[in-house]
């Protein structure tokens, strides 16, 4: 099985940023440089054939890049506990236009429809407040990952 997600990732300025506001959760574990992403849609366990139908129909997908102001943060819970936080993003038409091409694509390839996007930041290894607005407003998204 495969668990897959499809993301941009944010320039090396904008991690940083990221990076630098990743406080105020008590025993947080933060996403690294190499794991901060703008998760487009999560997809999950899937099997190795429906894996590749879905990079397929992902690589038929072209958008115009979007740009991206964070907007909120949020967690994400199972059973009452924190198992990750989030940020919201701002709506911006490029960005609401790729995300639609991608759950198509995710759509033709066999799965279901799903959310929005958002952006993780980090897993609590155990429940504390609310993490703090992050510093970083806006940026152009030009690659995937």
């Amino acid at each position: 099985m495969n668990r897959l997600f499809v993301a941009l990732r944010p320039p090396p300025e904008i991690r940083a940023q990221l990076a630098a506001t990743m406080d105020g959760v008590a025993h947080a574990r933060w996403q690294d440089d190499d794991q901060l992403h703008l998760t487009l849609r999560f997809i999950g366990e899937v099997e190795r054939p429906l894996a590749e139908d879905i990079a397929a129909a992902l690589a038929q997908v072209h958008a115009e890049a979007p740009v991206v102001a964070l907007a909120g943060v949020g967690r994400f819970e199972r059973r009452g506990a924190t198992t990750a936080l989030w940020a919201g993003l701002s709506p911006h038409p490029a960005l609401a236009a790729l995300h639609r091409k991608v759950d198509q694509a995710c759509i033709r390839a066999g799965l279901a429809g799903r959310r929005a996007p958002t952006r993780s930041a980090g897993s609590p290894r155990t429940r504390g407040s609310p993490a703090r607005r992050s510093r970083c407003r806006i940026w152009s998204c030009t690659k995937a990952c």
